[in-house]
């Protein structure tokens, strides 16, 4: 990372892929790198950091907690994905905390920096718009998981939402931890590990050597 510059970094997110040069090294010119541990907070829930964080590489968990002061994992962030425009946006603490799973570089835009780049740049402030649609419908599925599926549904939803095509079937390349889908679906471990037993009994899903798993196609 420290062999490319902020501008050649930038060019790397999604999030700035519709600027002009010259909007970009605005953008550019506004940046700071930094390298966050594995289990370090970048946001902190309740509070406030009047920062955009963008994930360069790495992953991180974004987490609240529920009435009893469980974990819940709301949703993971990997390279491209960005936290903090809704706390900019409307100067209010984070609504959720993120976590690093593992070391991350992230690229920083303060407050003033922003500011002063968003009038510049339209396509960059429609992005940020989209995708505070797509956090928005992501949290009406997940209410909707959480009012009107059992533990069986919103089991299954998790899965198919981290899972990839692959000849007919879904495939999740990484080693699914029963501890996180816990926190995803809102339930116990234990529960999770019965009801995952016996999905792969029933042949619903299949675990591969890689650690991950396939969720085979049942119809027909």
């Amino acid at each position: 990372m420290s062999m490319l510059t902020n501008l050649d970094l930038i060019r790397r997110v999604p999030l700035f892929s519709m600027l002009t040069e010259e909007q970009a090294q605005l953008v550019a010119d506004g940046v700071v790198k930094r390298r966050y541990r594995r289990g370090e907070l970048v946001v902190e829930q309740g509070k406030k950091s009047n920062a955009l964080f963008i994930l360069l590489n790495g992953r991180a968990r974004v987490l609240t907690a529920d009435e009893r002061g469980r974990e819940v994992i709301l949703a993971v962030l990997e390279a491209g994905d960005y936290v903090g425009e809704m706390s900019l946006i409307d100067n209010q603490p984070h609504s959720a905390s993120v976590r690093c799973e593992i070391q991350c570089d992230m690229l920083i835009l303060g407050r003033s920096e922003f500011a002063r780049c968003l009038p510049e740049n339209s396509s960059l402030s429609y992005a940020i718009m989209r995708g505070l649609v797509t956090r928005l419908r992501s949290a009406d599925r997940q209410i909707e998981s959480l009012a009107l599926l059992d533990v069986y549904g919103r089991v299954a939803r998790a899965l198919l939402d981290m899972a990839e095509d692959d000849n007919g079937d879904k495939v999740i390349r990484g080693k699914v931890s029963r501890q996180d889908l816990a926190k995803i679906v809102g339930a116990s471990r234990e529960m999770v590990s019965r009801v995952m037993k016996d999905l792969t009994e029933r042949g619903v899903i299949e675990n591969l050597d890689t650690g991950g798993l396939r969720l085979k196609n049942r119809a027909g």
